[in-house]
């Protein structure tokens, strides 16, 4: 099965709800050790995950003193059930508080975890939930990918500091990427080889042998999106290789140079560079600037890069008459002659 049917199924499952995506505890402490600094005296939301047995509920309530939070609060949709996939079929949910160790022992035991009904669903859109994302600082979860947009509007709406879990399409999304051109959204350092092992009991899993985990699935091109200050978001890439018309082509219909791989964008092109969405994993802004991406073109946001001789379409960049997957466009800042 190829990669793309794979993703398709993937967000039909999500969105018809067929069942559940967990993301696990070691992938949980991976990313977030890196954001320690950010969590002193501040509220944490989990707010798609069943707060009982997520695995963001247990890192923030286990880590709670050392991380110095002040509070930490967990909702998740339709559901009531200790079972991890219960198919959310309680219209009433709960939702969980955790203000810190009370006896010493320095674990959340569950009589130090108030347990709240909720009126309605929990849906992370209902007006109760968003109360409780308003009293939150920083929202961590993973949420439904088919809701990632609205999810993401909803927290640059009420101002919040969020790291989520969302898949790399998502940087080409309409609403996605403009936050990303203005640096109010970004990548944090993502899974490990660049696929996640979600916990999950119901979904055909299509990773091959050797990176099959039981009862879990492999989802590539998933990443963690965020708008906090992390140190790789101001490390500079370094480039090595230096412009040649010959190894560099121009689009048919782009004032640009084609770079299939980040890896070898040149250090001396003064001009506009055309690069994969992968490079966000790379992007500096100190470094780079972006200009624009292949919708932008389309929509006419960037006519300085129209090539207006060409007689095709601008959905995406053409090389010799072959369509090209979909690129970002960005120029050199520190330009190594």
């Amino acid at each position: 099965m190829t990669e793309k049917a794979k993703n398709k199924n993937l967000q039909e499952a999500k969105t018809n709800k067929k069942d559940e995506f967990y993301t696990q505890l070691s992938d949980i402490e991976r990313e977030l050790k890196y954001y320690k600094k950010h969590f002193k005296d501040k509220v944490v939301y989990c707010n798609c995950d069943d707060p009982r047995v997520s695995n963001f509920f247990h890192f923030f309530s286990y880590n709670f003193e050392k991380l110095g939070l002040k509070k930490l609060i967990a909702t998740c949709y339709k559901n009531q059930d200790m079972d991890l996939f219960s198919q959310n079929n309680s219209e009433q949910a709960i939702y969980l508080e955790y203000t810190g160790d009370k006896n010493g022992n320095n674990v959340p035991d569950p009589n130090e975890i108030g347990i709240k009904k909720l009126k309605g669903d929990g849906d992370f859109r209902s007006k109760e939930c968003i109360e409780l994302l308003k009293q939150a600082d920083i929202v961590v979860t993973n949420p439904p990918f088919s809701l990632f947009r609205e999810y993401v509007a909803q927290l640059i709406e009420y101002d919040k500091k969020f790291v989520v879990v969302g898949h790399q399409n998502a940087i080409t999304y309409k609403e996605i990427f403009p936050l990303i051109k203005d640096n109010k959204l970004w990548l944090g350092y993502g899974f490990k080889g660049g696929a996640g092992h979600f916990i999950n009991e119901h979904y055909e899993d299509y990773a091959t042998a050797t990176d099959r985990k039981e009862g879990m699935i492999r989802v590539s091109g998933v990443h963690w999106f965020t708008n906090l200050e992390i140190n790789k978001r101001h490390e500079d890439l370094i480039l090595y290789k230096k412009y040649t018309p010959e190894e560099y082509p121009k689009y048919d219909n782009y004032d640009a140079i084609e770079v299939s791989k980040t890896k070898d964008i040149p250090m001396d092109y003064e001009g506009v560079i055309g690069v994969p969405i992968t490079f966000m994993d790379k992007y500096n802004p100190d470094q780079f600037e972006i200009l624009g991406n292949d919708t932008d073109v389309k929509d006419g946001n960037l006519h300085e890069l129209k090539n207006h001789s060409w007689k095709g379409k601008f959905d995406r960049g053409y090389i010799e008459g072959k369509r090209i997957y979909s690129r970002i466009f960005i120029k050199n800042k520190k330009v190594q002659k």
